[in-house]
């Protein structure tokens, strides 16, 4: 049977009247706009006068006109700062993003802080060139582990997916499929920690059992027997990044015991212990910076942060600035470091000479215009944000700094102690979640606050970025895992479906993985 039209719509009559006027448009007045760059807030053209009325679209063409060298069109992100108000409610947001056009957003913002007088500074901020769908369903639920889930980790591809549980198990996930691969079986106690090597290549799982075990990704089977040498569990483990050793990388892991033991992966041994805090070692992360081997980040509960040259174990800085347990750091590398040769072009390198030169452009490309930050959070309520090798960056070179060892920002508003604090991927904010049920954000080179992200009913354990900085995700106590929009500041998509606490989150692609005390691992999607 043919489908059949709907029939034309009528049109009004208005029974001898003269249809009504159409209303003229609102009138709109100009407003003088400056465009400062967000990174080193210099101009990025001559102040011009604008029609308050003009959309975010047209600003970013207009930006991409006035600062073109003759490349693509850039996407821009625009935000004001607003004034500071001593009356303002605690966590109100400091900055407004343009998401419309400044006559809605700016003009019409309920502090009132603008005029058509006066001139507005808009901070703009170049987005990366890929955007990242936010997942709003739940394409798989993956049962398996016997235990609740305690870690998950993506590899840097994005093909495959790690997960640790209680069950002394470790298992392999295939995501193109969204079916297990394989069984990671020989921990004696809970697997605690999953880190995957940079190039895919390797997997290491650390365990209750004190052991450090490495996996065959492709075949799901061991590397050879445990690592043994800690005496009590292990806590985190961080591989070299592949810039600074591309072949044979070797592998950090944290005990609570209080030490750091580095592996060699060729010989399997010990190279070096690192000795030097009282108490367990909650975090590793092995950075670029400092000397040629990269540096080591160490947190630990005798309240410090420790630096150490990874070369051959020689303790650089000691960081005491906390009043309790440091249990959470993160470099604005992280995601350059985790990811080494892969980027968001899908191109595989062929060689180890190739990855090394892949790795090494995009390290370099994020250290342009900022050294190796780190921020470091604590059971004090408070996060300390710290630039230890300021001369690793050609923009700040000439900064002087009072004293390396000396935070260069604290960043308090939390009211609970924090659980997880990461950098975006461009380095340009920090999410922090702590147990007051919020997430908080901050700039990433100052550490001056943004906004409070309100919505989960429990504490929030973890936090994930996307890969273009977008988008941010949140997984909790009360169950659900939430995605935040950060323009409005607000939540984008609520993520329930787990029938218990959420213990791991991850983002990768357009693929969002949580896992937690229900025992099954969910994959959500677009």
């Amino acid at each position: 049977m043919a489908t059949l039209l709907p029939p034309p719509k009528r049109q009004k009559i208005y029974h001898g009247n003269s249809a009504p006027e159409l209303e003229p448009p609102a009138p709109t007045s100009n407003v003088v706009v400056q465009f400062v760059s967000e990174e080193d807030g210099t101009s990025l053209a001559p102040a011009v006068n604008l029609p308050a009325n003009v959309s975010r679209e047209g600003l970013e063409a207009l930006v991409n006109k006035l600062s073109s060298q003759g490349e693509e069109p850039v996407p821009f992100s625009f935000h004001v700062k607003l004034r500071e108000d001593k009356n303002a409610l605690p966590g109100a947001p400091t900055q407004v993003v343009i998401s419309k056009s400044i006559e809605v957003d700016i003009l019409g913002h309920p502090t009132g802080d603008f005029t058509t007088e006066d001139v507005i500074v808009i901070h703009c901020s170049p987005q990366s060139v890929f955007r990242v769908r936010p997942a709003t369903r739940c394409s798989s639920t993956l049962s398996g582990h016997s235990s609740p889930i305690l870690c998950a980790s993506f590899s840097p591809t994005g093909n495959l997916l790690a997960t640790g549980s209680g069950d002394t198990n470790a298992r392999l996930w295939d995501l193109n499929t969204e079916t297990p691969s394989h069984v990671l079986s020989g921990h004696k106690g809970w697997v605690l920690c999953v880190e995957w090597e940079a190039m895919e290549r390797k997997l290491a799982t650390g365990g209750h059992d004190g052991h450090v075990r490495l996996w065959d990704p492709k075949t799901g089977t061991p590397i050879g027997d445990a690592l043994k040498g800690h005496s009590k569990h292990i806590m985190s483990l961080a591989w070299e990044p592949i810039h600074i050793n591309a072949t044979s990388p070797r592998l950090a892991s944290s005990s609570k015991d209080g030490t750091v033991r580095v592996w060699s992966t060729l010989t399997r041994r010990t190279e070096y212990t690192l000795g030097g805090h009282s108490a367990s070692v909650n975090l590793v992360k092995w950075g670029g910076g400092g000397g040629k081997k990269g540096v080591l980040y160490t947190a630990s509960s005798d309240r410090t942060v420790r630096i150490w040259d990874a070369e051959a174990g020689r303790p650089l800085h000691t960081l005491k600035e906390h009043a309790h347990w440091v249990t959470t750091l993160t470099l604005n590398t992280d995601f350059v470091l985790r990811t080494g040769p892969f980027d968001h072009t899908g191109r595989k390198p062929t060689s180890d000479e190739e990855a090394h030169k892949l790795a090494q452009a995009r390290y370099d490309a994020l250290l342009r215009t900022t050294p190796e930050l780190l921020i470091s959070g604590s059971d004090d309520h408070t996060l300390f944000l710290w630039s230890l090798f300021p001369s690793s960056s050609p923009t700040s070179a000439g900064v002087l700094q009072q004293s390396i060892t000396k935070p260069v920002a604290r960043l308090t508003g939390h009211q609970r102690q924090i659980s997880h604090v990461v950098f975006s991927p461009d380095g340009k904010l920090v999410a922090s979640a702590a147990w007051d049920n919020s997430v908080r954000l901050w700039e990433g080179r100052t550490g001056k606050f943004v906004a409070t992200l309100r919505g989960h009913v429990g504490a929030v354990y973890r936090l994930a970025w996307s890969a273009d900085s977008r988008l941010l995700v949140s997984a909790s106590k009360d169950s659900t895992l939430k995605i935040w929009d950060l323009k409005t500041y607000k939540i984008k998509n609520d993520l329930p479906g787990h029938t218990d606490e959420v213990y791991c989150v991850d983002f990768v692609a357009d693929k969002v993985v949580s896992g937690g005390r229900d025992r099954t691992v969910k994959i959500w999607k677009n």
